[in-house]
């Protein structure tokens, strides 16, 4: 009864006065700050997590060749490599701009994605340029395409290389604006690319969108260093007299001069190489240029893709194997004496070399005493090209050491790997050596190698007696090589040594996730 009363008692609330939106606002501005009373029917809600988009790092490599498009040497499997490995990490945009050759594999070529063309400007010439695409491994490909300059067998030698790697330098930099996109980092390679650092810093550094990219300059062989007369600075090179400055070393042209100028740092491919650049013995008479731009100087040594050189997977060999199951690699070694027309001896080690016939890898060492070590019961298999009067020696001498010497006069990849597994030891005595992959290709392999200490040998090497994972001798010296191979041998025939040493061979990491590592150092000590 008093439930009834009092609903029909209850009066109505009064209708809230309806105020403009604008004076409610103004209200709202004027409240006074209330403590928050948290209840279980009111929880107070967290503030929403402030989401950072980091940009990633923008990085063109600009190189003559790269793996595995085409490939003259480890030029081309550092640029493969290491922009892959790069890749792999989602801070980095990595993009690779090379030639488009006549020798380009067609397995690749037939999947290049033309995106357009512009003509490139170089001093009175007008040229025409193609741009091709190709992404892989998370990194995206580019080909500047001129059939006068580029459709030509392999890549160089020409007499208008300069003109050819000039005209490549300059698109280089056209094309940054026809595809949009400016890196932080403009990454070249050798005096084949040389020029890009130096149209950077001269001609394009008055552009806006160019003035915040970074240039770094990387010597792969110091050797060779783009040298012309300078009369031609400006009709070819489409460079004006005022930056001859930058150009100009020993009454000529020195195009790795230049980028070492303009660049703000510069890298060789190994640590020890770094330092020997500065001594006259190795600098090709550019040392006090190095010298004079030490505070930019860096070395980082190079790798090899444990993915492409893999011993459990690679197709090329006889028998697959790894360091925990080493055994067919005794298998790669018969196949191979069988293959070689060599006779199958399991326990006669075979001492291999794979390289190009010239006088720095230190083929004159071994001219002189090989003889001494062919006493002994070894096998010595050869594999490369290059001077005539190398070639002639070991021809001749596999001739006159039928049944123990092999020497092939060529080059083949496939046949490389067979060796590379088969063999037991792997000889480079070189007088210099930037870097080398053979030493570590070799070592992923199981195949123990006997180094001369220089450059990236000795970076990658380390002495058996202080507990390494080869044989190494300090002085380019013929009987000092000849020492270390008889104590290689007599390892060898100590089986439980022999079995250590060829295991820690196999598990020295050689990746490139480490010298990747250095790398982003590098660039990102650059853009503070």
């Amino acid at each position: 009864m008093s439930t009834t009363k009092n609903k029909k008692t209850q009066k109505a609330a009064p209708a809230a006065e309806k105020k403009p939106a604008v004076a409610v606002q103004a209200e709202l501005v004027n409240v006074p700050p209330v403590e928050a009373v948290e209840t279980q029917e009111t929880p107070k809600a967290a503030p929403a997590p402030e989401i950072k988009v980091v940009p990633k790092k923008k990085i063109l490599f600009v190189a003559s060749e790269a793996a595995p498009f085409i490939a003259t040497g480890g030029l081309a499997e550092v640029i493969g490599s290491l922009s892959k490995a790069l890749a792999k990490s989602d801070a980095y945009d990595v993009r690779v701009i090379i030639p488009l050759y006549q020798d380009i594999k067609k397995e690749y070529r037939k999947d290049f994605k033309f995106i357009g063309n512009i003509f490139v400007p170089l001093s009175w010439r007008n040229q025409y340029c193609g741009i091709f695409a190709y992404e892989a491994n998370n990194v995206k490909f580019y080909f500047v395409d001129n059939e006068y300059y580029f459709k030509r067998p392999g890549c160089y030698g020409y007499y208008d290389d300069g003109e050819r790697f000039a005209f490549f330098c300059r698109g280089v930099m056209e094309i940054l604006s026809f595809i949009g996109f400016y890196p932080d980092i403009l990454h070249c390679h050798d005096w084949q690319a040389a020029l890009a650092a130096l149209y950077l810093k001269t001609i394009y550094c008055f552009r806006p969108e160019y003035q915040f990219i970074r240039a770094v300059f990387t010597i792969h062989n110091i050797e060779y260093q783009g040298k012309y007369s300078l009369d031609i600075l400006e009709d070819l090179f489409g460079i004006s007299n005022r930056f001859r400055y930058l150009v100009e070393y020993d009454r000529c042209i020195n195009l790795m001069k230049g980028a070492i100028e303009c660049c703000e740092r510069f890298s060789t491919v190994s640590p020890t190489y770094a330092g020997e650049i500065k001594d006259p013995y190795y600098s090709h008479g550019l040392d006090p240029i190095i010298r004079r731009n030490e505070f930019k100087l860096c070395g980082i040594l190079n790798g090899i893709d444990p993915d492409y050189y893999d011993p459990a997977t690679d197709k090329a060999l006889f028998a697959n194997y790894d360091a925990k199951n080493i055994a067919p690699k005794a298998v790669c070694k018969e196949e191979l004496q069988r293959m070689l027309n060599l006779p199958v001896k399991p326990d006669t080690p075979i001492i291999a070399m794979i390289t190009r016939l010239v006088a720095h890898k230190g083929l004159d060492l071994v001219k002189e005493v090989i003889e001494q070590v062919l006493r002994q019961d070894v096998q010595f298999v050869l594999l490369g090209t290059g001077d005539s009067s190398y070639e002639n020696y070991f021809s001749d001498l596999a001739r006159r050491y039928q049944g123990k010497v092999v020497s092939i006069i060529s080059f083949n990849s496939d046949l490389s790997r067979k060796i590379y597994a088969g063999a037991d030891l792997f000889l480079m005595p070189s007088k210099s050596e930037p870097c080398g992959l053979s030493q570590m290709i070799a070592s992923r392999y199981g195949t123990v190698a006997i180094v001369r200490e220089t450059g990236g040998l000795r970076d990658s090497i380390t002495p058996y007696g202080a507990g390494g994972n080869g044989f190494t001798f300090h002085d380019y010296n013929a009987y000092d090589m000849l020492y270390v191979i008889n104590e290689a041998i007599g390892v060898y025939h100590d089986k439980e040594a022999w079995s250590a040493l060829r295991k820690k061979a196999m598990e020295t990491d050689f990746s490139w996730a480490k010298s990747a590592t250095y790398y982003e150092g590098l660039y990102l000590g650059m853009l503070k």
